[in-house]
């Protein structure tokens, strides 16, 4: 039964988001100390936890058949020029250079993608105050 709160509010809060992966060890590796993710635990059978500001991301290696077709991430960044170029250094290749998306008209937004091991789309977006 819900209560007429829940009929006016719906979903507004995400909890967990799961990435298909088939090495969890390797996608460990690439969140926590390539991305620079905060790893909280592991747990049998093969998937890796991460806080994510807040969110729990899971790597998920049972759904290895799904891998490389998961939604798209999008991290939030402040300087985003900067996280590309120390992400690029530490060998994340992205699909092109920080590019604008749209003109608000209080702000731009700006994204750059890029691939995770198991080719999973991920994106850091900024949104620039003019």
């Amino acid at each position: 039964m819900s209560t007429e709160h829940e009929k006016t509010s719906g979903l507004q809060e995400i909890g967990q988001i799961a990435i298909p992966v088939t090495d969890i060890d390797a996608a460990i590796i690439f969140y926590r100390d390539t991305l620079g993710m905060e790893f909280l635990f592991s747990a049998p059978p093969g998937l890796g936890f991460f806080d994510c500001g807040g969110v729990r991301l899971m790597l998920d290696a049972p759904a290895a058949e799904r891998a490389g077709h998961s939604s798209v991430i999008y991290f939030r960044v402040d300087d985003l020029d900067g996280m590309y170029d120390a992400l690029s250094a530490k060998g994340v290749h992205f699909e092109g250079a920080p590019h604008l998306i749209a003109k608000m008209p209080d702000h731009e937004l700006w994204m750059a993608f890029f691939r995770d091991p198991d080719a999973n789309l991920l994106a850091m977006m900024s949104e620039v105050r003019a």
